[in-house]
């Protein structure tokens, strides 16, 4: 960030900007905002598999239960048996039992 202040919390990091937002609420200062445009470069990083159709049942119920979205859960357990499964291997190759 420049050194130049914030319009509305004067401040000229980030980290104060921050703060200064954990403490405030924007609709007191809505009045002192004003319309910008600016353009966002945006690439999704996913990948769709196709899963049954039983297998999905069963991710919703465990995560509804969690409280976490499917797609969390999934990518956290395919992550951690990914990870697990890459340390096999190298293991493997090195000649480790």
């Amino acid at each position: 960030m420049s050194r130049r202040r914030s319009s509305l919390s004067q401040v000229t990091t980030y980290r104060g900007m921050a703060r200064f937002w954990d403490a405030h609420d924007l609709a007191d200062f809505w009045e002192q905002t004003h319309p910008q445009e600016f353009e966002v470069a945006y690439r999704a990083e996913v990948t769709y598999f196709a899963i049954k159709r039983s297998l999905a049942a069963m991710l919703n119920e465990v995560a509804r239960r969690r409280e976490v979205s499917p797609e969390t859960l999934l990518n956290a357990w395919l992550r951690d048996r990914l990870l697990d499964e890459i340390a096999d291997l190298e293991s493997d190759e090195s000649g480790e039992v």
